[in-house]
């Protein structure tokens, strides 16, 4: 059988970091990826400080950094327009040590693709756990070509991860969240704008700047399981959004329907047991999948890799092709999961109750929400931010890499 120190299931923001991170330690990795290729579904994602610093232990955070467009004023607003709430992009660096970065998920593909060696990525390879191994015999991965042994096999194939249900096939996996997802990325329109969020009677819109110059969008609304629109997903979004403030008419004007990318949420609530078992661990979505109303997802999934590759430990000899030999993965593994699972759980848990907020519908619920998101405001943008406290802030526990 194929030898490898460790074999990554699924080629996304999470499994790709991970990728990276065990390879600056001296492991041989492969990465199997399902897809025939690497373009990524999604379009832009949102990096918090606390990614960032993770990236940094990997050599990319300044790389991201560099791609900073929120230089101004943002704020929450009510359909109408108003201004809800107001903040700026100094006050979130200075209160998390550093800028939040919208990119292009694609960007932020070929950034850490670009830190793996050649052929590293194999694409159109679905990859099967067969046997998860314990720190006597090493793990097994059927894919087409035969099974591949492995000292180390990360499990980051997303939201329906076969990899999690071959784990734990007792656990009910994901539950749907009552609410739909759109996104879009557009040419930025004619008349300037303020990044914003607003949040209207069961539906949100936002629009960010990418710096390409191109806006990104996002929607979310609350819909039965599995809708789509009768006609295209643009005018669906025209129905809920049209009659919004600037710039939101304008964006959707610009919108391509073919381009619209809606998705059902669904989220983890109830916790695993364990982010690991055997040679096999867990993480990003596949361990701990949650509503995108703190925009955490990714930014969890990239901490994840880093903490993983911390516990791991650096390979003995790059050039040997079996395990590294002081790896014990029941120790190495479990350590991984005590540092982990808390810390998901209660951002699964929080990001649920903000987006159950974000949602609400009733016209007095609706008001009373804006009136206490306005009362706050007055005193200042730390308290909007402080909703961020003990997620944005987060450092990992190993020193920065020198950048790449």
């Amino acid at each position: 059988m194929e030898q490898h120190r460790a074999v990554v299931v699924g080629a996304g923001i999470g499994g790709l970091t991970a990728a990276v991170a065990l390879h600056l330690g001296g492991w041989q990795v492969t990465v199997l990826e399902r897809s025939a290729d690497l373009a990524p579904v999604g379009a832009g994602i949102g990096l918090a400080p606390n990614a960032q610093r993770a990236l940094d232990v990997i050599g990319l955070g300044d790389r991201v950094r560099a791609l900073a467009a929120w230089q101004g004023d943002g704020g929450m607003r009510a359909p109408g327009g108003r201004w809800l709430a107001r903040t700026n992009a100094k006050a979130a660096a200075a209160r998390f040590g550093g800028p939040l970065v919208l990119l292009h998920r694609a960007t932020l593909v070929d950034i850490l693709t670009s830190a793996l060696p050649d052929g590293a990525v194999r694409t159109g390879a679905a990859a099967t756990l067969v046997d998860p191994g314990d720190d006597h015999r090493p793990a097994r991965v059927a894919t087409s070509d035969g099974e591949i042994e492995a000292a180390l096999v990360v499990g980051a194939d997303g939201i329906r991860s076969a990899t999690r249900h071959a784990l734990f096939p007792g656990h009910p996996g994901p539950r749907y969240a009552g609410c739909t997802t759109w996104r879009v990325v557009v040419p930025a329109p004619e008349r300037p704008f303020a990044p914003h969020e607003t949040w209207g009677a069961g539906r949100l819109w936002g629009t960010q700047p990418l710096k390409d110059g191109r806006i990104y969008a996002y929607a979310m609304a609350a819909a039965p399981a599995g809708g789509r629109a009768l006609d295209d997903e643009k005018a669906e979004l025209l129905r809920l959004f049209g009659d919004w403030h600037h710039p939101v008419p304008e964006i959707l004007a610009a919108v391509d329907p073919a381009q619209v990318l809606r998705h059902d949420v669904h989220h983890l609530t109830d916790p695993l047991p364990a982010y690991h078992q055997g040679r096999v661990a867990l993480l990003g979505d596949a361990a701990h999948a949650m509503m995108p109303s703190l925009g955490q997802g990714g930014n969890q999934a990239i901490e994840d890799a880093v903490v993983l590759a911390h516990h791991i430990g650096p390979a003995v000899d790059a050039r040997l092709t079996g395990p590294a030999a002081d790896f014990v993965p029941s120790r190495a593994l479990a350590a991984y999961t005590a540092d982990r699972l808390p810390r998901t759980t209660a951002i699964v848990r929080k990001a649920a109750r903000t987006g159950a907020v974000t949602l609400l519908a009733a016209r007095p619920a609706v008001a009373l929400r804006a009136t206490l998101v306005s009362a706050v405001s007055r005193f200042g943008p730390g308290l909007v931010l402080r909703g961020f406290d003990g997620i944005a802030d987060w450092r990992p526990p190993v020193a920065p890499a020198r950048s790449a």
